[in-house]
């Protein structure tokens, strides 16, 4: 590994740490970060994981005040998020890579459109009237999907159990903002432990990238007080849509 790949992957870090702690999104630059550092895409997706786990830790710490009480649906959602983290990567080490390259695309997109439309697609599943609106088994059979996903892929799985939240309890936005960091970070280390089992993740620079998370994690607050994060989302948006269109290239044609 050359000093500018290194110094490339803890700028990634860095950056993804700090947008991660304001904005999410974080998996828009990290991926394709180690993907220019040579990695397959399915070592990248699994590092890019690994990486992450300050964001993800940081995120269950400093939200844990708002959790509802932890009674047997709170962990049933939690066993849930885990199962279906495992499956999802399990899925991911099942696909072979030329298929994986080819999805990366379109992965890259949905995440983009997800992230760019949050707002929207919160909105639209939210009901009329969702103070009353409990139905945890429906809650429980969507979650199952979206961890799956977040064990796959990952990029957008805030969002998406955002707006599961919104269709299925009566949550108040910060406590549904705590149950989504809980269960992405089971669903996230459920698939970090099988990655780290079946040796996919490339130490060296995963170790570089976490170092710069660790960084930017600290920083997103000030970051906040300088940039608005009206302009943050653009910019995770813009570099999206750009990473969207060079993997189409590279990949498709």
């Amino acid at each position: 590994m050359t000093w500018d790949i290194a110094l490339l992957l803890f700028a990634a870090g860095i950056l993804g740490g700090a947008i991660n702690a304001v904005a999410g999104g974080a998996t828009l630059f990290t991926f394709p970060a180690f993907m220019a550092a040579g990695l397959s895409p399915i070592a990248a997706n699994a590092s890019s994981s690994v990486a992450l786990t300050p964001g993800h830790l940081s995120g269950v710490l400093s939200e844990r005040r708002q959790l509802p009480t932890f009674d047997g649906a709170l962990w049933l959602h939690v066993l849930i998020a885990v199962a279906g983290g495992g499956v999802g990567a399990i899925l991911l080490l099942w696909t072979p890579d030329k298929v994986f390259t080819a999805l990366v695309p379109l992965l890259i997109g949905l995440a983009t459109l997800i992230f760019a439309f949050s707002k929207q697609i919160q909105s639209l599943l939210r009901p009329a009237d969702s103070s009353h609106h409990d139905t945890p088994l429906a809650r429980q059979l969507t979650l199952v999907p979206t961890a799956i996903y977040g064990g796959y892929f990952g990029a957008g799985m805030g969002v998406m159990l955002m707006a599961v939240f919104s269709m299925t309890s009566p949550w108040a936005v910060r406590t549904a903002n705590a149950v989504k960091n809980l269960l992405g970070a089971a669903a996230n280390w459920a698939a970090i432990v099988i990655f780290v089992a079946q040796g996919v993740i490339a130490w060296p620079q995963t170790i570089i990238m976490l170092l710069g998370a660790i960084i930017g994690g600290f920083t997103g607050g000030k970051l906040l007080s300088v940039v608005p994060v009206t302009w943050i989302r653009r910019f995770v948006i813009a570099m999206g849509m750009l990473m969207t269109c060079v993997y189409a290239y590279r990949y498709w044609l």
